[in-house]
């Protein structure tokens, strides 16, 4: 077992980070006034007013033309295809560099792996209909929305209330997708419903994937759902109302969707741990040179064992989630099983960064707590992340299921 990264990703993320400093800094001076405030961030609905939506789009499609957007795409739909180490390498790098609340630079620069630009849930969609989109995907011209989840089916899929019934050569599909990252502003849409009643309520199948324009007649976005702290959001609420698509627009087999959603699922989790272990080293950094600075009773805080035990305490939460996320992508890059490893994964990142932005607010004392040093930003971004893509507990239900089974190892 090799847990080291190679020269290549490591150059590879130096370049992201000379084009997010060189580049993307340059727009956000350019831009502070508009950027710095939610009031001017988001419109009266809650979207991204126009102008940021039209900033995020100018960076985008910048990354794609350097060739960073589609990294981690698959190389039979014409990206990069670099691994699962090079995906936690890359985002925890740009991620302790950058920080939190950067709205130009998170699902931007490098996008959702499983949920924008060269996606490998686009795979499973029919090649000609795929061609005529990719330019545009691949481009950071357009974007797209990830349709799982819905009020009654977060963890449980099988509660999917939306429908697709086949009619003539397409399907006409009808329900109500929620908490949908993107959706306000998506110009295509990877939408799941239940296609056979039966193997659902025998939990076997019966969900099948659609890829479809957002501008399809009976498609929309009525709301966007503001998130914690947030004026507003790029999640939202989609609604279907006898929305026509075609059979050639659907994602993989019939009935198979799971399998189809899942598999993008999974390579979301171990991105968002590789930010995960960035963002926790970002946050100690600067506890770290406050604590050096600051002082009580004419000497720095740093000499304290109080202090010296929170920073310990993090530093070694960092490294275990490291140690565990470069072995998860490592077996992944190799092939092996790791269904288990990716939810230990996703789930110990997730509480790791809580533990860690807690800590190092708590070095800062009442400083931590100001908007100024972007640390609360950062804890409460950490709250959210033990949510999407499968909360803790849904990850400890996997994880005890493969132990139970027999998967000791």
């Amino acid at each position: 077992m090799d847990l080291s990264v190679s020269e290549e990703i490591t150059a590879i993320g130096d370049a992201v980070v000379r084009f997010i400093d060189r580049e993307v800094a340059a727009i956000e001076r350019d831009n502070h006034a508009l950027l710095s405030s939610e009031r001017q961030l988001y419109d009266a609905s809650g979207r991204y007013a126009p102008e940021v939506v039209a900033l995020r789009k100018r960076v985008r499609m910048r990354s794609a033309e350097l060739g960073f957007y589609n990294l981690f795409g698959p190389t039979e739909l014409g990206g990069e295809g670099m691994g699962a180490v090079a995906a936690v390498e890359i985002q925890e790098r740009v991620n302790a560099h950058v920080g939190p609340s950067r709205d130009l630079v998170q699902t931007v620069v490098l996008p959702s792996p499983f949920t924008n630009g060269l996606s490998p849930v686009l795979v499973h969609l029919d090649r000609q209909v795929f061609e005529r989109h990719r330019s545009a995907l691949a481009s950071g011209e357009k974007t797209m929305c990830f349709g799982l989840s819905e009020p009654d089916a977060g963890s449980d899929v099988f509660g999917m209330k939306t429908r697709a019934v086949r009619d003539g050569d397409g399907w006409v599909i009808t329900g109500t997708k929620q908490w949908i990252t993107n959706a306000p502003h998506a110009d295509y849409a990877m939408i799941f419903a239940v296609t056979n009643e039966d193997l659902v309520r025998q939990r076997k199948g019966g969900i099948t994937g659609f890829f479809i324009e957002t501008s399809t007649r009976g498609f929309s976005v009525p709301s966007v759902i503001p998130t914690m702290g947030h004026l507003g959001s790029e999640t939202g609420i989609i609604s279907l109302d006898q929305v026509r698509v075609p059979d050639e627009q659907r994602l993989g087999a019939v009935d198979n969707g799971l399998s189809v959603a899942i598999g993008g699922v999974s390579v979301g989790r171990l991105a968002m741990a590789g930010s995960c272990i960035g963002l926790a080293r970002w946050a100690l950094r600067q506890a770290v040179d406050y604590a050096a600075i600051r002082k009580t009773g004419g000497r720095p805080i740093a000499s304290h064992q109080a202090i010296q035990t929170m920073i310990a305490r993090c530093a070694t939460d960092i490294y275990a989630a490291k140690s565990m996320t470069r072995d998860c992508a490592w077996r992944i890059d190799q092939g092996l099983p790791a269904t288990k490893q990716v939810s230990m994964v996703k789930m110990y990142a997730t509480e790791m960064l809580n533990r860690v932005m807690d800590q190092c607010i708590q070095v800062h004392g009442a400083m931590g707590l100001s908007n100024e040093l972007r640390l609360e930003a950062g804890y409460r971004w950490a709250r959210l992340l033990r949510i999407p893509d499968g909360t803790t507990e849904i990850q400890l239900r996997t994880i005890a299921r493969h132990v139970l089974a027999g998967d000791l190892e």
